[in-house]
């Protein structure tokens, strides 16, 4: 039997929410999916500050029973070939017990309403190649690899890092 989920907006001000946020998404950070270190002592103080004052933030949290379960995080992001805006899921994470019991579901339906209030023409996310649980769950709600033409092939993301000075 699935369980009762409940998605609720993170109030970044909230210490029990800042608690729940910075759990999860430490969880998520320690896995090697999401690169296998935690969260510096830093980052965990001032993370939920910055979000706050970030524009277009957004996080959603998965609780069962009042138990934070799940987090997604999202920016707003604009598309220059539509003219709208967009929303980025920058981290979704589910605790390992909870997995395939339709909370990252859930957490995607919430960033798509919140994303449709805002009039978005689209929800972009990223995904390591070598993560075939986490692309199951997006294909299922409907996420596709980004092409343009197909002989020109499939996007990737590229980084580079730069120094804080």
């Amino acid at each position: 039997m699935k369980p009762k989920i409940e998605i609720k907006a993170v109030d970044y001000s909230d210490p029990a929410d800042q608690a729940a946020l910075l759990s999860l998404l430490d969880m998520y950070a320690c896995d090697p999916m999401g690169g296998g270190q935690a969260l510096t002592p830093a980052v965990k103080r001032q993370l939920c500050e910055k979000l706050a004052k970030f524009p277009g933030a957004v996080s959603f949290l998965a609780l069962v029973d009042d138990q934070a379960v799940g987090l997604l995080n999202a920016f707003l992001g604009f598309s220059t070939f539509k003219a709208k805006p967009l929303m980025n899921v920058h981290d979704i994470a589910v605790l390992a017990q909870w997995r395939g019991q339709g909370i990252g579901q859930a957490l995607l339906q919430a960033i798509e309403a919140h994303a449709q209030s805002l009039g978005c023409c689209k929800l972009t996310l990223e995904v390591l190649s070598g993560n075939a649980p986490a692309q199951r769950t997006y294909r299922a709600f409907g996420f596709e690899n980004y092409v343009l033409d197909p002989e020109a092939g499939v996007a990737g993301l590229m980084q580079k890092w730069l120094v804080s000075t």
